[in-house]
C-alpha cells in the first residue's frame, strides 16, 4: 500500500501521521507553499482523503482529485465532507464513533459543573490572592438540577448516563421520540429548554439544526439556564448567544465549540458566566490514539477489499 497516496490536508494528529506514513504515501497538503500546485501534481496518485470536523472533502477537491475512492474522518462529525457529491461519485466515507463518546460526554458534565460552581473564576480567584480578602461568592448547585439533552445519539445518551448520576432527571428532544427510554420527551426544542436548567446540545450539525439555539431557544432557557456546547459552532446563533450573556437573559455556558473556529467572540472573554475550551471534548491520549486506529483500519480495508469499519457512504 506504499504507492497509494493519502491527502491530509492540515494537521491532525502526530500519531496518524506516523501510523499513516507506515502504511502509504502520506501527503502533507499544509507543508506546501502553493497548494492548489500541490493537489495538481498529485491528483492522480491520492486515492484517499483524512478529513476531520475542520477540513473534509468539498465537490471541488473532489472533483480535482479523479482517482480518489474514499474520505476517512478523524471525527464523528462528517459536516465538512459533501456527503451527497461522494455518493454521486462513489466515494466511500467514514467517520470515528463511539472511541470518542466518553471523553465528549464527561467534557459536557465538566463544563455543566465548570459554569454552575464557577470553578475557573474561582481559581483564578485563589490564583490572584483575592482570597485572603475574602471567601468566594455563593455559587449554583448541579446535582438535581433537570438536564436537557438536543440529540440523543450516543453521545446524547452518555451524557444522560453521567448527569443520572448526580440524581438529574433528564428530558431530551430528538427527531423522533425513544419509547423505550425513561426520559421525558419534547417535540420542540423551546419546549425542551422552559422546562431544564442545563441544556446540552449533542446533536448532528444538518441544515435543519445549524442555528438551531436561536434568540427563542435562549429565552425560553432563561436567566437561571446554562447552555453547554459539545456539538458544532453553527449550532448556535452566536451573536444572539453573546447578546443574552451581556444582557444577563442567560444564566450562563460551557462552549467547547465556535462558529469560526479558532476565533472566539472577545466579547465572551469578559464574561464571568462562561467557560471556553478550544474544541478539545475528544481531546486525550488515549481517544486520539484509538480514533487514529479506526482511521487506518478503515482505510486497510478499503484498499484490501475487505468491509468497512464504520461506514457513512
Amino acid at each position: 500500500m506504499e504507492s497509494i497516496g493519502v491527502l491530509m490536508p492540515i494537521p491532525m494528529s502526530p500519531y496518524l501521521e506516523q501510523e499513516l506514513e507506515k502504511r502509504f504515501n502520506l501527503l502533507k497538503l499544509w507543508t506546501a507553499p502553493h497548494k492548489a500546485q500541490f493537489i495538481k501534481d498529485h491528483a492522480t496518485s491520492i486515492r484517499a482523503i483524512v478529513g476531520n470536523a475542520s477540513a473534509g472533502a468539498d465537490a471541488e477537491l473532489i472533483d480535482t482529485l479523479p482517482k480518489l475512492e474514499i474520505v476517512a474522518s478523524y471525527s464523528v462529525g462528517i459536516d465538512k465532507v459533501d456527503l451527497k457529491y461522494c455518493k454521486e461519485k462513489g466515494v466511500r466515507v467514514t467517520n470515528t464513533p463511539d472511541v470518542l463518546t466518553d471523553d465528549v460526554a464527561d467534557i459536557a458534565i465538566g463544563l455543566s459543573l465548570a459554569v454552575m460552581r464557577r470553578l475557573s473564576e474561582s481559581d483564578r480567584y485563589v490564583r490572584s490572592g483575592l482570597w485572603k480578602k475574602g471567601d468566594y461568592k455563593l455559587t449554583t448547585k448541579f446535582t438535581g438540577k433537570i438536564v436537557g439533552i438536543l440529540g440523543l445519539g450516543r453521545i446524547g445518551k452518555a451524557v444522560a448516563k453521567r448527569a443520572e448520576a448526580f440524581s438529574c432527571p433528564i428530558a431530551y428532544f430528538s427527531r423522533t421520540e425513544k419509547p423505550e427510554l425513561k426520559y421525558k420527551y419534547y417535540p420542540t426544542v423551546v419546549e425542551l429548554a422552559s422546562n431544564c436548567d442545563v441544556l446540552v446540545v449533542a446533536c448532528p450539525l444538518t441544515e435543519e439544526t445549524r442555528h438551531i439555539i436561536n434568540r427563542e431557544v435562549i429565552d425560553a432557557l432563561g436567566p437561571k439556564g446554562v447552555l453547554i456546547n459539545i456539538g458544532r459552532g453553527h449550532h448556535v446563533d452566536e451573536p444572539e448567544l453573546v447578546s443574552a450573556l451581556l444582557e444577563g437573559r442567560l444564566g450562563g455556558a460551557g462552549l467547547d465549540v465556535y462558529q469560526n473556529e479558532p476565533e472566539v467572540p472577545e466579547q465572551l472573554f469578559g464574561i464571568e458566566n462562561v467557560v471556553l475550551l478550544p474544541h478539545a471534548g475528544s481531546d486525550t491520549t488515549e481517544t486520539c490514539n484509538a480514533m487514529a486506529d479506526l482511521v487506518i483500519r478503515n482505510l486497510e480495508a478499503h484498499f484490501l477489499n475487505k468491509p468497512l469499519l464504520t461506514p457513512v457512504v
